[in-house]
């Protein structure tokens, strides 16, 4: 089943291509299989044509993804790029580089390591598949404490806050675990602890806190909540336990916020996912999941298969896959080291308060997003009378930018929020170049009423038909404008 729709066009179900037309003249089903072969410079000319209109992975500030890595690195994923990660036997050397980068992850996260334990953890696809790992993981061992204890096991549940990102949304659905989320309210954007503790019960399998939400890249209080948890635990006899969803802030938190205690260094932690696609400064898809120590992953959900060639044990939902994101993992961890990362981060962090600030000197934006966090810069308009965060997500498009804006979770679905991420490839130039279009887009917005009474007056002059349909718009829109203006002078006007 296809998810997604298809884009129709006049042409129906077939393919041209005129700069392909040298190699071939027919063309080809859209949809179907041809039945003949094509030149290979014919195929790649029709596909490099079409995906000419996608957007500049650069300019697309709505993903935390990376989209530049250095020339080096590129080619070691090239070479890589026809292993197979999961075999073991066969590419010894690949599993070893996945082992040194669940280690050095760990120990970057504080897991309580002696000088000779191994960690425990593994390379996924993307965040989505680690905490679906880490999600099975809870679920298992708080199903084998209920049987033990002889009581139901039925009707698992995590708290989470609504803020979380949607995989947490299925991996409840598709491993049947009830989702019980904090809401949120204007202001604070992220979960409470405090509430969040208070809807734990014995069927809670997990908390989940989140290392830099998506919304506003503010980091959430583990610290706090680990503290409540652990009263609530020693109260009730329960040992519910925390998982951080670290995807955004894993990779910046140790770096420039060192003293932050949200890891392996408080006791309920017991399993950490990050994404290294994003500031781990490597092409999607790779993530990790890290577990405090082995007791924390049970067993029988690890198999050992050998028809690859040797015993190998794995732990994960997908199977084959590119070798090429963990050698590229590890690339980035040996190239920048400590030092690398940490002035990649704090060079982010720069470039967000200086748009940030740039944003604020217009004195037509709120400020959503917190300095300390994931570097991104979420805004929305103060004055929605004229227009809309969408108007302008939808406008900044003409000038390249791709801007995100959405509507907050429950209960704060009636703020809606521009947002800005900055990545390493996001320059300072770059920053002071989007608030100049951001000026631009709000100089054009504010003049649209002017251009629509124009409009009509000019086809009132000529004798020329409106539709109505149209005419009752542009009138409402106008009128809207007028009354703004209205207002803005009679509040001017008081002292």
């Amino acid at each position: 089943m296809v998810l997604s729709r298809t884009v129709h066009s006049d042409s129906n179900d077939s393919l041209h291509s005129t700069f392909a037309s040298r190699y071939v003249r027919t063309s080809l089903p859209r949809f179907k299989i041809p039945e003949e072969s094509i030149p290979k410079e014919a195929a790649y000319q029709i596909i490099n044509d079409e995906l000419m209109l996608d957007g500049n992975p650069r300019l697309n500030l709505a993903s935390f993804v990376t989209t530049w890595m250095e020339p080096e690195c590129d080619k070691l994923m090239m070479a890589a790029i026809n292993k197979n990660y999961v075999d073991m036997d066969e590419y010894p050397v690949t599993t070893e580089l996945q082992n040194r980068c669940v280690n050095m992850i760990a120990h970057l996260f504080n897991a309580p390591l002696g000088d000779t334990d191994t960690a425990v953890g593994v390379g996924t696809v993307g965040s989505s598949e680690a905490i679906m790992l880490a999600g099975l993981a809870f679920k298992r061992k708080w199903q084998n404490k209920m049987k033990a204890l002889g009581k139901p096991c039925d009707k698992p549940n995590i708290v989470t806050g609504a803020n979380v990102q949607v995989c947490w949304e299925k991996f409840a659905r598709y491993f049947e675990v009830e989702l019980k989320e904090v809401k949120l309210s204007e202001g604070y954007y992220v979960m409470d602890p405090e509430k969040a503790v208070e809807m734990v019960d014995e069927n809670t399998i997990c908390v989940a806190a989140i290392l830099g939400s998506t919304l506003n890249g503010e980091f959430e209080d583990v610290k706090r909540l680990n503290d409540l948890l652990v009263e609530k635990n020693a109260k009730t006899g329960w040992d519910t336990p925390i998982h951080v969803d670290a995807a955004s802030g894993g990779f910046i938190a140790p770096f420039i916020y060192p003293e932050l205690e949200w890891d392996f260094r408080l006791p309920l932690v017991k399993s950490i996912n990050v994404s290294g696609h994003k500031y781990g400064l490597v092409y999607a898809g790779v993530g990790w999941v890290i577990w405090r120590n082995k007791e924390d992953l049970p067993e029988e959900l690890i198999f050992h298969i050998n028809y690859l060639g040797a015993d190998q044990p794995t732990f994960t939902l997908n199977f084959s896959k590119g070798s090429n994101q963990i050698i590229a993992q590890y690339y980035q961890l040996i190239r920048l080291g400590f030092e690398g990362y940490k002035n990649i981060m704090e060079n982010c962090r720069e470039n967000a308060i200086v748009l940030k600030e740039g944003l604020e000197k217009t004195g037509r934006f709120n400020i959503i997003s917190k300095d300390d966090g994931v570097p991104l810069v979420a805004f929305s308009l103060k004055d929605h009378s004229q227009h809309n965060e969408f108007e302008i997500s939808d406008m900044l498009r003409r000038f390249g930018w791709i801007v995100p804006a959405y509507t907050m979770p429950p209960d704060a679905q009636h703020i809606t929020v521009l947002r800005v991420v900055i990545r390493e490839d996001f320059s300072r130039t770059l920053a002071e170049r989007l608030v100049v279009d951001i000026e631009k887009v709000l100089h054009e917005l504010d003049t649209l009423p002017a251009r629509v009474n124009a409009k009509i007056e000019v086809c009132e002059e000529k004798g020329l038909v409106v539709d109505e349909g149209e005419l009752d718009v542009q009138r409402k829109f106008t009128t809207a404008w007028k009354k703004f203006v209205a207002d803005k002078k009679k509040t001017n006007g008081v002292c």
